[in-house]
């Protein structure tokens, strides 16, 4: 399993539902997703960014402090639904493993809530806010197929699809969220 690099028709794709009787077959997959979503570096991975134009998503976004040791400790949603979006909208960089070697500024909620499935087809509900809030809008989007590039005006993503062509020609690989060195 690998990550998905754009301009993958995938990840212009709008997933279609798990169904909830079949969740158990993703379980897999999901941890995969997992591995590679810690690997990569990464706090969130959507289905299509690993080829799968399905909707679920696995996130973790543990930020430790100095000196602490690292826990994984991932979330999966399936079936996500925005309940609620409010709060401020925020701008700030984001990257992505499916467009690795730039960020990108983008605006949003500061607060949301998501109801999902987990693995084992229970519901769940989850208020989030701040980066939580933000990795969740970021890896709903995939699953509607909707990159950053979207969120960017004509004439500000031709600028930023040119950064993306020189981070790719200079080895850009997921994870990397500046030109690579």
């Amino acid at each position: 399993m690998r990550v998905v690099i754009s301009p993958n028709p995938v990840l212009r794709q709008k997933c279609e539902p798990v169904d909830p009787v079949k969740i158990k077959k993703i379980r897999s997959t999901a941890m995969k997703m997992a591995k590679l979503m810690y690997a990569s570096k990464g706090c969130g991975l959507a289905a299509p960014q690993v080829g799968i134009p399905q909707r679920f998503i696995v996130v973790d976004c543990t930020m430790l402090d100095e000196g602490e040791e690292f826990v994984e400790n991932p979330t999966f949603y399936v079936n996500p639904q925005v309940t609620f979006r409010g709060g401020e909208e925020e701008l700030d960089d984001e990257g992505c493993l499916s467009i690795p070697g730039i960020s990108i500024p983008i605006k949003r909620f500061t607060k949301i809530t998501v109801e999902a499935l987990d693995l084992d087809g229970n519901p769940f509900v989850v208020e989030a806010e701040g980066f939580l809030a933000r990795a969740l809008q970021h890896e709903l989007d995939h699953l509607d197929g909707t990159t950053m590039f979207e969120h960017l005006s004509p004439l500000e993503r031709i600028e930023v699809f040119k950064q993306y062509e020189e981070a790719l020609r200079a080895g850009a690989k997921p994870g990397d969220t500046s030109i690579p060195t």
